[in-house]
């Protein structure tokens, strides 16, 4: 009886892994269709065939015709076509780590499957690298852009909520210096990529990047302050809608660029939230040495 329970969750297993692999390999072939670079193409389209060669090898096995996942189909298809190429196939990949511990107990009964699993572990990911993403080239400025925004906005909104107590004129006032810095910032990115004479980066798309993701910051972090009147819970918002951008950002960037996520997290959120604590506390003390009542 125990044999045969075994038996069962092993077919199982079996059954899952074949599902899984003909779902990517259903993935990959639609990216590959919709991709314009011929290069990309060609890699995605080495991917799919990868894929759906260890999907027959697990049908050898089961003896069993399954289906894709259509929804998982349709879902990192989307995925990839908004987030962009390289997340979404990253993303996909990572979902596979458990599925390659569970080869262990595969590999016992199926020694031949251990091609399958160097595949998994090192050829599809070799050939994601060779993925040539041009939005990923301007991540650096999109960095450039958020980080800035980050730190001065929330700086600058957490000073001026104690100095001013007034949330419409804090928005009024953190939302025109939001601005005129992003036209700074992306100012000084143009003239910077132009002096450093890269060709793989143009310079006004650059600067385009970083003006949209400091201008997109600012508005973000401005939000709570145009929808709460009480100004410390305005506030508390802002700083949890600060947390959640640099949470959101750099769980993108460690799945797109394969980078550890809890360093750059917690960098990032230490410095916003460190410059917001000390501007608040410079805004309690301006507003006791000028006598300012808004």
């Amino acid at each position: 009886m125990q044999h045969a329970r075994h038996r069962h969750r092993f077919g199982q297993k079996l059954l899952r892994f074949q599902r899984s692999e003909i779902t990517e390999y259903e993935v990959y072939r639609r990216l590959a269709h919709q991709e314009k670079n011929a290069h990309n193409k060609k890699v995605l389209q080495r991917i799919a065939e990868d894929e759906r060669g260890h999907a027959h090898f697990w049908k050898d096995f089961t003896k069993k015709e399954i289906h894709p996942n259509w929804w998982k189909v349709r879902l990192f298809t989307w995925i990839a076509k908004i987030l962009g190429l390289t997340f979404g196939v990253r993303l996909m990949e990572r979902g596979e780590e458990q599925a390659q511990k569970d080869y262990k107990e595969i590999l016992k009964e199926i020694p031949q499957a251990e091609k399958v699993l160097e595949d998994e572990k090192r050829h599809e990911q070799e050939l994601i690298e060779c993925l040539n993403e041009r939005k990923l080239q301007y991540v650096g400025s999109v960095v450039l852009g958020l980080n800035d925004a980050l730190v001065e906005l929330t700086g600058a909104l957490a000073g001026l909520t104690f100095a001013l107590q007034n949330t419409k004129l804090i928005a009024i006032v953190g939302l025109i210096t939001g601005i005129a810095a992003s036209f700074s910032m992306a100012a000084s990115e143009y003239l910077s990529t132009k002096s450093e004479g890269q060709t793989e980066k143009n310079a006004g798309t650059s600067a385009i990047y970083t003006g949209l993701a400091y201008i997109i910051t600012v508005l973000l972090l401005i939000l709570p302050y145009l929808l709460q009147p009480d100004y410390f819970l305005a506030l508390a918002l802002m700083l949890a809608v600060a947390l959640f951008i640099i949470f959101a950002f750099n769980f993108y960037i460690s799945v797109a660029k394969n980078e550890p996520f809890f360093k750059r997290f917690f960098e990032m959120a230490g410095i916003s939230l460190g410059v917001a604590a000390l501007s608040f506390g410079i805004g309690i003390v301006v507003r006791m040495w000028l006598g300012v009542d808004v």
